[in-house]
């Protein structure tokens, strides 16, 4: 008796829902249960996007690995019954990503895109200030205090902002992660 395949069963890349939280043990016990079930020439690889980014922790900067896409892992595989089971029953998956209970693959332009963010070694300083705008300083040993921007240096991430202490304006350097804008 033949087993007849009602899915494409070529190679491609599907994005499986998990806890928010789980996404890495998922892709653990994905791992896992290729090499334990001799799925190896089914199941190829699985991934957790991230991305570097930066924090600032007690006035210190840190770059941290964040999830692109919480709650949400990418398994490269052949699409049959028998992987789609053991994908969809790995602890921790809630369900493939796709139109009813059909999963539709992740297209390559995507998976590209995923990578190339993925390999971006340095993290982006995202600033979004302007010369003359008034911020709240929320970190470090100003915080608490506004201030004017008065430059912004973009490839470092900083800006320098004008804070009147003792009746005079004095200049300040702080991380662009440091301010907010004042609503």
């Amino acid at each position: 008796m033949s087993k007849t395949n009602r899915y494409d069963d070529s190679r491609a890349w599907y994005a499986i829902h998990t806890y928010s939280g789980y996404e890495e043990k998922v892709a653990d016990s994905i791992r896992q249960r290729i090499q334990t079930v001799d799925m190896a020439d089914k199941i190829f690889d699985v991934m957790v996007p991230k991305e570097k980014q930066i924090q600032i922790k007690n006035g210190k900067r840190k770059v941290v690995d964040e999830k692109i896409f919480q709650g949400y892992a990418l398994v490269e595989m052949k699409l049959t019954d028998e992987t789609w089971y053991i994908v969809r029953n790995t602890p921790g998956v809630t369900g493939f990503v796709g139109a009813n209970t059909t999963p539709t693959p992740v297209s390559d332009s995507e998976i590209t895109k995923i990578k190339k963010r993925m390999g971006v070694e340095d993290p982006k300083h995202q600033i979004d200030f302007a010369v003359g705008e008034v911020v709240s300083i929320v970190d470090g040993p100003f915080k608490g205090f506004d201030g004017a921007v008065s430059e912004i240096d973009t490839a470092k991430g900083k800006l320098r902002v004008m804070v009147s202490m003792f009746g005079r304006d004095t200049p300040v350097e702080l991380d662009a992660l440091q301010v907010k804008k004042v609503s």
